[in-house]
């Protein structure tokens, strides 16, 4: 299994914890998983307008999880810190600086 499987696993391992119906287990997590390692922000690669949008979905599928996300970081850095990993995109993102507390940025400064 490559790594990228591995992640995309361990995420949606991780959202499934928190979904509040099987829906959101068996048709959410896998999903958000799985876009989760695309190269965009995660409200982008799910069709989302904005950050808002991503939130609002976010707390209907995942109430608990939401509840627990820092407002100021971002749903793929807090999915991805959550399982102690880092997401692929972040390697290439040009937005590090801005991303709350940045693995990547922290590393390099």
């Amino acid at each position: 299994m490559d790594t990228l499987e591995m992640l995309r696993k361990e995420i949606e391992r991780y959202l499934k914890k928190y979904a509040i119906d099987d829906e959101a287990r068996y048709v959410i997590a896998p999903l958000v998983a799985k876009k989760s390692l695309e190269m965009n922000h995660l409200y982008q690669d799910l069709g989302f307008k904005n950050r808002i949008e991503m939130g609002q979905y976010m707390a209907k599928h995942f109430p608990r999880l939401a509840e627990m996300k820092p407002k100021d970081k971002l749903w793929k850095k807090f999915l991805y810190d959550a399982i102690g990993k880092v997401a692929p995109a972040c390697a290439t993102c040009h937005d590090q600086e801005h991303c709350f507390t940045c693995l990547i940025a922290e590393v390099s400064a």
